[in-house]
């Protein structure tokens, strides 16, 4: 039971922390990877964007150019 509760937990961590990411990297790529903007889209500082760019090891050579029609 313990188990079954701890696998779930980490799942739903993995699933959170992908969507933060993607949606970081989206903002980023929207805002020509002005960060302060970025973080104005999302609802957060530009202080923890930075913290989770370098958590999530969020690199602009690292993201193909995606264009938002």
């Amino acid at each position: 039971m313990f188990l079954a509760i701890y696998i779930f937990m980490r799942l739903l961590k993995e699933k959170i922390e992908n969507y933060e990411k993607s949606a970081i990297v989206n903002a980023l790529i929207e805002c020509g990877w002005v960060k302060s903007r970025a973080a104005k889209m999302l609802g957060i500082t530009e202080r923890m964007i930075g913290y989770k760019i370098k958590k999530y090891r969020i690199r602009r050579e690292g993201i193909g150019l995606r264009v938002k029609s």
